[in-house]
């Protein structure tokens, strides 16, 4: 029998397996149990490495005028990444890594704002194991000509490794545009590296949050390499664009007041500029800007002022204030043209006031001092209303209080009221402050047969994934300062200190529009110190003006401040050249029919609405008018423009009815006619240029849908003059080499 040896060894092994082999056992059951392995989920390691996702970028919300063309908006950009690890080019033929960092950088340099030796750094120094870099903001909102010239040039030298990321930038079609209204976005780099637009500034800044929207995603399973697994489900969660802002403001009213602006910068340069264009029947914006202003897209002109002018500045607004003491003294019929008063000088206590000559004109009419501007003249025609009744007045025009427009950082003014000599001044615009935007709001009562209208910029504000509207603002009044009777009365008297061979607004005076207004000619403030400043066009002009006078369509005011005057050259003459343009422009833009109805006649159109189109239109032809057929007939369910309208003959008078639309010959429509068509229509109708239609891309007598694009061209009058000019240039050279 053999005797039982004990193999130490053989236990010892057995032990040692055997209990990695409990360990084992009892790790895999931990494991099963519990998912998690170092105090980290298995299912969530799995879901990192395998489960994918990619974002939907959505788009930063509009910002458009009235017509709903855009001033600004996303647009298609790119930014620039270097790949640099050898791992992407793995297991394949060709190299999708940074092979050449000297010839990759020489090339860089020349379409980003970096130096060679700073992008080959930042290539060279990156941490051992990066997969890929950019290049910071220098990098990012690239065009599409740059990337593809980059590319091509990369690729014809067989660099490798340089990729172009599709991205959104902002963009701002019309450049120097209403800048300080409607400010800029630009991006921002987050604490995990990721660029987002922010609004940094005006209506971009006010409204970022509404602008932003929020950005969807797109979650898949993919294997080790990336690829999709053909058994996964895609999870989609949508982008939400951010709002559109429509404005008030009319590009084409806005064009015609950055041109003159531009021209009267050119020619004076002014230390600052202003101008507020407005509609004074429902205090709607309709252009608004000032100098020294910027480009949006580089910020190229932005100075350490970030103020929008006509809504956080005040200033002393001087001789336009006299049009709402002349409203006080008629409304209390304290006002007589006819009195006479001794001007020159006035003294109150121990203060004594002059006129702006210093030696007045002598003995003469409260008419003449209101057309001539005289300080004393308002002096004296406050004894009549009353100085404590004239600051309620001034109240009631809403100087002191912010009239409480859709902006951010209102000023609201200084009305001084501490002592006589205080109320004086007042009103004449001397010591009390305004902003722009209350002389604005306070003149609609004299253009509006006394109703007071709320100034606003913010037309509607709609979400662009329902196109549901979120805010819808209206016309406001603010108050009923004066009579009807008053305003009308007011008006006439402002239009003689253009008409008369006295008044300080001859240079106002338009040959198509009769215009009322006042002149102003403000002392500034000194920086340091008391008092005012002194010396040879140092003052702020100004005119606060309506036309056409006997039914006022614009108020527009206007500021220069310290244009350099040539010798011979009054304040009136910069500031003229900035007025007239955009009110004349303007009006005929609005096809608002000229003053001279002996010359051209007018005729008011008709209601339509509800009635049979094909009677209407016959009717309409008879009154003198162009009537143009939305739709295949039957009732008309609106028109364009609103019975009652006054139009010249031969005018287009829009009817909308139901059905597909017969296109017109739009050949010499304006601009403001075309939209009003598309409006109506619904059509899918493009505009390119301003002026009139030279040009359609469909023919007339098309039966279209709004499905079918239609391109429409316009001209301005002086580009068709132009073109005109240079064909008969060209015809008369041909003629002569024959």
């Amino acid at each position: 029998m053999k005797k039982f040896r004990f193999q130490w060894g053989a236990f010892l092994m057995f032990v040692v397996f055997g209990g990695l082999f409990f360990i084992l056992f009892g790790r895999i059951l931990f494991i099963q149990l519990t998912g998690q392995v170092d105090g980290k989920e298995l299912a969530k390691i799995a879901a990192n490495q395998y489960e994918k996702h990619s974002v939907l970028q959505a788009n930063r919300g509009s910002i458009v005028d009235r017509n709903d063309d855009p001033i600004a908006s996303d647009t298609l950009s790119y930014h620039v990444v270097a790949v640099l690890s050898e791992a992407a080019s793995k297991n394949s033929k060709r190299n999708y890594h940074v092979v050449d960092y000297e010839e990759t950088a020489k090339v860089l340099a020349k379409y980003i704002p970096l130096e060679e030796q700073e992008i080959l750094a930042k290539m060279k120094n990156a941490k051992e194991g990066t997969w890929q870099i950019e290049f910071g903001r220098a990098g990012r909102d690239l065009k599409r000509e740059t990337v593809l010239k980059m590319d091509e040039e990369l690729e014809r030298k067989g660099l490798t490794g340089i990729l172009f990321v599709e991205g959104k930038k902002r963009f701002y079609p019309n450049g120097r545009f209403a800048s300080y209204l409607v400010g800029f976005a630009q991006k921002e780099e987050t604490e995990d590296k990721k660029a987002i637009t922010v609004g940094k500034m005006g209506l971009e800044k006010t409204y970022d949050k509404q602008l932003a929207g929020k950005d969807g995603k797109v979650n898949y399973q993919s294997d080790s390499w990336g690829y999709i697994l053909p058994s996964t489900n895609k999870k989609v969660v949508p982008p939400k664009d951010g709002h559109t802002i429509k404005l008030t403001i009319d590009k084409t009213i806005e064009n015609f007041v950055e041109e003159a602006m531009d021209q009267v910068e050119k020619e004076y340069a002014p230390q600052k500029m202003l101008v507020v264009v407005s509609d004074p029947k429902t205090g709607e914006i309709l252009a608004m800007s000032q100098r020294p202003t910027f480009n949006p897209m580089t910020r190229e002109g932005l100075t350490e002022n970030w103020l929008n002018d006509a809504v956080e500045q005040t200033i002393e607004p001087g001789s336009p204030m006299k049009m709402f003491t002349l409203a006080a003294a008629v409304e209390e019929n304290k006002w007589d043209p006819n009195a006479y008063f001794k001007s020159g000088s006035y003294k109150i206590y121990d203060r004594i006031i002059r006129d702006v000559n210093g030696t007045g004109w002598g003995t003469i009419t409260f008419l003449e001092g209101l057309q001539r501007s005289s300080n004393v003249g308002m002096a004296y025609l406050l004894e009549r209303i009353g100085d404590r009744k004239f600051i309620e007045y001034i109240h009631d025009f809403g100087f002191g209080k912010r009239v409480g427009i859709d902006l951010p950082n209102e000023a609201k003014g200084v009305v001084l009221d501490n002592y006589p000599a205080e109320r004086l001044t007042t009103s004449y615009g001397q010591g009390s402050t305004v902003t722009p935007l209350q002389m604005i709001q306070a003149a609609s009562a004299i253009a509006n047969n006394g109703v007071m209208m709320k100034p606003y910029v913010i037309d509607k504000i709609i979400d662009p994934n329902t196109n549901k509207v979120l805010e819808d603002h209206k016309p406001e009044q603010s108050g009923s300062p004066i009579s009807a009777e008053t305003a009308k009365k007011v008006r006439e008297i402002l239009a003689t200190t253009v008409t008369s061979d006295k008044g300080t607004a001859q240079k106002y005076n338009l040959p198509n529009y009769a215009v009322g207004g006042k002149t102003g000619t403000a002392e500034i403030p000194r920086k340091k110190g008391p008092g005012y400043m002194s010396g040879f066009g140092n003052y702020l002009y100004s005119f606060l003006g309506m036309a056409p006078i006997d039914d006022p369509q614009l108020l527009i005011y206007v500021t220069v401040q310290q244009p350099k005057l040539k010798a011979g050259e009054f304040g009136s003459d910069p500031v003229s050249k900035v007025f007239n343009p955009i009110m004349e422009n303007s009006l005929k833009y609005l096809n608002i029919a000229p003053e001279n109805e002996a010359e051209i006649p007018v005729k008011k159109v008709g209601n339509y609405v509800g009635k049979d189109a094909k009677t209407v239109a016959g009717l309409a032809q008879q009154e003198g008018f162009k009537p143009i057929t939305i739709g295949e007939g039957g009732k008309v369910t609106e028109q364009i423009p609103a019975a009652g309208t006054k139009l010249t003959e031969n005018s287009v008078v829009l009817l909308k009815t139901s059905g597909k639309t017969t296109l017109p010959d739009f050949q010499g429509w304006s601009k403001k006619t075309v939209l009003s068509f598309k409006h109506l229509s619904n059509l899918d109708i493009r505009i390119n240029g301003e002026g009139y239609v030279v040009g359609q891309s469909v023919t007339k007598g098309t039966k279209v849908s709004a499905d079918d694009p239609i391109v429409i061209e316009l001209r301005t009058p002086e580009e068709q003059y132009n073109d005109k000019k240079s064909k008969e240039q060209e015809e008369e050279e041909v003629i002569m080499g024959g």
